[in-house]
This record gives C-alpha cells, sequence and structure tokens, in this order.
C-alpha cells in the first residue's frame, strides 16, 4: 500500500524507500495574543513571529531501517514525526510515506471515553484504515497483550492512565505495522510493562523486518533497537550516521552547549558582582 502525504501530488517515492524527506521546511506562525490570531483568519496583514520548526530537512529512511532521532526539546523532532503521520503538514517541500504507519506519538490519544476497551480496539483500527474482519484477528492478541483482565469490557474513562497507555501500546504494535513510530513511549507504565514493551519491539524490528524510526533523549536505549541515528538541532539535521557515532556527536553537542551555558551564566553572575 502506499499512503503519501505531499505537497506535490505527482510526486513518486523510490522501490526500497520508506519514508523520504525532501527539502521540508514547517513554519508556525506565533501570534501575540488570541485576538491577533483570530483577526489572521480574515486578514493577512496581522503582523506575526514565524518560527522554522523544521528547517530545509532532506533524507531518506530506507525499508527495514531502524533510525534514532535525537535532538534537545526543541529540536523539531515531534514536528517530523507530526508529519509523517500527516497530523501536520510541510509549510514548503515533499514527504513521501510508504507503508502503514503506527506511531506512538501519544498512546492514550484517540480514544472514546464511553466506548470499552475492547470497542475502542475497533475504534482505532478503523482510524488506521482498517477493516472489521482484519481488527477482528488481530484483537485476541491485543486484549492478550494489555493484559488488562475484566476492565477490557468497561469503559475507558475508568481507565487509569497506565491502563489506556497499556491499552495503546497493544493496539499500535499488534496491527501489523510496516513503519512503526515511537516518540518516548517507552518511558511510561510500570517496569514490566517497560519490559515486555521493549521485548515486543525488538521482536518486530528483528524478525519482521519493519522500518522503524525512534524518538529518544536515552542514548542507551536507543542503541539497543537502531543502528542509524539523525541529529537535530534548531530544526536542522546536522549529523546522520551509524548510531555509535551519532550517539558520540550528540553527547558532544550537548555537552558543548551546557558548557557555554554555564559560562554565560558565570559571565552574567560576575558582572551583577560588580
Amino acid at each position: 500500500m502506499s499512503n503519501i502525504t505531499t505537497t506535490n501530488d505527482n510526486i513518486e517515492i523510490s522501490g526500497d524507500s520508506a519514508i523520504e524527506f525532501r527539502h521540508v521546511t514547517k513554519e508556525y506562525k506565533l501570534y501575540k495574543n488570541d485576538k491577533q490570531r483570530f483577526r489572521a483568519i480574515f486578514s493577512k496583514h496581522v503582523k506575526c513571529k514565524v518560527r522554522k520548526a523544521v528547517n530545509d530537512v532532506d533524507f531518506t529512511i530506507r525499508k527495514g531501517e531502524a533510525v534514532a532521532l535525537f535532538g534537545r526539546n526543541g529540536a523539531g523532532k515531534s514536528t517530523l514525526l507530526k508529519m509523517i503521520t500527516g497530523v501536520t503538514y510541510p509549510t514548503k517541500g515533499d514527504i513521501v510515506v510508504d507503508g502503514r504507519v503506527s506511531a506512538l506519538l501519544e498512546l492514550t490519544a484517540g480514544f472514546d471515553p464511553e466506548f470499552t476497551g475492547r470497542e475502542n480496539i475497533y475504534f482505532r483500527g478503523q482510524l488506521m484504515g482498517m477493516k472489521n474482519d482484519e481488527i477482528a484477528k488481530l484483537e485476541p492478541a491485543i486484549v492478550d497483550f494489555a493484559e488488562l483482565g475484566d476492565y477490557m469490557d468497561q469503559p475507558v474513562r475508568t481507565y487509569s492512565s497506565g491502563m489506556k497507555a497499556r491499552l495503546g501500546f497493544a493496539i499500535n504494535v499488534n496491527i501489523e505495522p510496516e513503519i512503526l513510530i515511537v516518540d518516548e513511549a517507552l518511558s511510561v507504565g510500570d517496569v514490566s510493562f517497560k519490559n515486555k514493551c521493549t521485548e515486543k519491539i525488538n521482536d518486530l524490528v528483528n524478525n519482521y523486518n519493519i522500518t522503524f524510526l525512534f524518538v529518544t533523549h536515552s542514548t542507551k536505549v536507543a542503541a539497543e533497537f537502531c543502528h542509524r541515528g539523525i541529529v537535530l538541532k534548531k530544526g536542522a539535521i546536522v549529523f546522520d550516521g551509524t548510531i555509535d557515532e551519532s550517539i558520540a556527536y550528540y553527547k558532544d553537542m550537548v555537552k558543548t552547549e551546557d558548557e557555554e551555558k554555564r559560562r554565560k551564566k558565570q559571565a552574567a553572575k560576575e558582572v551583577r558582582l560588580f
């Protein structure tokens, strides 16, 4: 199957590519207040600041690759993922995605609180474009993975955040994705749940040849799953290489930035003293 998100409907993806970003820029308009934002709906002359969350990003992820995205908060990682999943769209450039995408960006999002856990399995599956008979075949595996017992047939509004996370993860990893995107989702839940999630992702990556895109601040966890890393800074790619090279670059970048911040803070303190 081919799922294409692009600013040009005629663009095509090469045969072995799962995700392609072609000189992609994403701009956000920042208004002074809600009143200005509302006025901007009707007029192009309302003043605002333009922030480039992603700036001229260009890369290709091949089918079957496991790639980690590194970067500090605000580097553009989440914006990239939102564009891949179609939550938002590029201001400039082209994005092409080939394959069924399962994205664990927010495990508890996308549930109807009045539906039971079981009903939400079908609800989420339908949102992903699956037919009921397809979902029915996967239902036992999802129920077994979630381990919610009798709560599976209770309204989701009665669930704790941990129970919602279990159900969300169980759905996303069991729908037979071709592209799996994980954004710090392994940081939720208890130790047992984390271990189960880790084992499942390892199984998908090693035995099912899925394309895996992982966003994390934990270089140790990234090294377990990924063989390639991309480092982002202020919306741009500053390094793309093997996972070991990328981790080394990222750690050095963070260390250099932290040292610079400390020097500036110390200099400002000395100025105040005099």
